[in-house]
């Protein structure tokens, strides 16, 4: 199954709650991806940007699902979730892409000028 890497921030109004009840949130974010068909790997809280990171499994549906009904809660924000490869798919992943790379016509080719380096 794919694996994911969720990024979100809490409200103000969740902040305050956990302050005046800490709890581990990670068994409450488990069930939820349970419901919609996928694994909590890891649930970290981070300090920077963002507040709290997640890595789980499962089909990109259930992953859908799952950010869906956390935003319903209204408690967490700014949502960000990106699918995750291990280092052992990047072979095949640039191997298929360099075919498809080479045959691809950026949008500044079709006006004649030279494309940026990608970053």
């Amino acid at each position: 199954m794919p694996t994911f890497i969720t990024q979100g921030r809490f409200t103000a109004e969740a902040m305050r709650g956990l302050l005046s009840h800490p709890e581990d949130r990670s068994k409450q974010v488990e069930k939820l991806f349970a419901a919609s068909g996928g694994k909590l790997l890891g649930y970290y809280l981070t300090f920077g940007d963002y507040d709290f990171l997640i890595v789980s499994e499962g089909p990109s549906e259930g992953v859908a699902t799952s950010t869906i009904a956390a935003a319903a809660s209204g408690e967490v924000t700014d949502l960000r979730t990106q699918l995750a490869l291990p280092s052992s798919a990047m072979v095949e992943t640039f191997t298929r892409a360099g075919p498809i790379a080479a045959g691809f016509r950026g949008p500044q080719a079709e006006a004649g000028k030279r494309p940026h380096a990608a970053h």
